[in-house]
């Protein structure tokens, strides 16, 4: 079994091409790579060309015009392209560890799907990681937020790794799921425009439909690289839109990914 690999950027070119960098090296490569982008300039274009022209993985570049922060919807157009029937999610700011999909395939089971953790590097650690094009950091790290994060041991996953449905114990920086399961609830939705709780609503509508969460510790590390918070200005409404899946117990959103498959 392998998977899709779905990368989220909006014109942070250099950070995208350091994450697509760690993607090609893997110790067990994606089926494709898609990279999902919420309107970037052409310059984000010309990187994943010139990536996917030596890459031994289809790289393709998954595109919207850009009318504000629409992550629902470009995640949506990236899943329904995805060809494999596992879906890995990633930001375009998140450098993996080599043996990050592998771990993610491990995980993967009929009927969960899984929230994995991530490392926050320093600004300065970041400007580091960019000019040198570092792909490898470690526990003992200087200046990161989360370092335990970084540990990798098997054993160790298999203790602490839990299932929960708490839907605000989600980041969407580093999720997997069966395609299928995602299509079952519609995918993301796409009300959501702006930051905030679109990652904790589609969780809401996984578990109401009886997808089970597993939080993946010790294992699939990824380092995020450094940036300014985004705006939180659209959060009130976005907070409504969760609430009232939550109130409802609903499964499926009615703005989602259907409108971007065939037939």
């Amino acid at each position: 079994m392998n998977a899709t690999l779905v990368v989220t950027t909006y014109n942070r070119k250099d950070a995208l091409e350091l994450v697509l960098e760690s993607a090609l090296a893997q110790t067990v490569l994606p089926a494709e790579i898609v990279v999902a982008d919420d309107g970037s300039r052409p310059d984000t274009a010309a990187l994943v060309a010139a990536v996917a022209a030596r890459a031994p993985v289809p790289v393709r570049h998954c595109w919207h015009e850009d009318t504000g922060f629409r992550l629902a919807a470009i995640r949506n157009r990236a899943v329904a392209m995805a060809q494999a029937p596992y879906v890995v999610l990633v930001d375009g700011d998140l450098v993996l560890e080599r043996h990050f999909l592998a771990d993610h395939l491990r995980a993967a089971r009929p009927g969960r799907w899984v929230q994995g953790g991530r490392v926050l590097l320093s600004e300065a650690v970041t400007r580091d990681a960019l000019a040198r094009r570092r792909l490898a950091f470690g526990p003992l790290e200087p200046g990161t937020r989360n370092r335990k994060n970084a540990v990798r041991a098997g054993w160790l996953s298999r203790l602490a790794s839990y299932h929960g449905d708490d839907p605000y114990r989600v980041r969407g920086a580093n999720l997997a799921f069966w395609r299928e399961d995602a299509l079952r609830v519609n995918g993301f939705n796409e009300d959501f425009e702006g930051w905030g709780r679109e990652d904790s609503e589609f969780a809401a509508r996984m578990s109401h439909a009886g997808v089970r969460r597993l939080h993946l510790k010790f294992a699939a590390v990824a380092y995020h690289l450094w940036h300014p918070e985004a705006s939180r200005t659209l959060l009130a409404r976005n907070q409504e839109i969760l609430d009232a899946t939550l109130a409802a117990r609903a499964t499926r959103c009615e703005h989602g990914i259907a409108r971007y498959l065939a037939g």
